[in-house]
């Protein structure tokens, strides 16, 4: 069962959720951004480990290599997450300003 709110209402809360919206969105938005840039650098660090564990074979290379390699991967996972966050508050917010229109 929903309720009908009068229009001056509905309006209003729909302008609500959408500031909120619009402020979440700057806030991953820059947290994909800062995420990137952390990705870009534990991937490199991940490849000179994997170069060293290559050149070395010592025991002690390989789980550097190991270990940066499970960072990165938590890394890109918190990359595909916030892309997926984004994408969704995305899609409210474009319904939501549909049903202002």
């Amino acid at each position: 069962m929903s309720v009908q709110l009068p229009a001056g209402i509905e309006q209003r809360l729909v302008r609500h959720r959408l500031a909120r919206c619009a402020a979440t969105l700057r806030e991953l938005n820059e947290d994909l951004r800062v995420t990137r840039e952390q990705a870009e650098v534990l991937g490199d660090e991940a490849a000179d480990d994997e170069l060293r564990a290559i050149v070395s074979e010592t025991p002690s290379a390989v789980a550097d290599h190991r270990d940066s390699q499970k960072h990165y991967a938590a890394i890109r996972r918190h990359l595909e997450h916030l892309e997926r966050s984004i994408a969704l508050l995305e899609a409210e917010q474009n319904e939501l300003l549909d049903r202002l229109s």
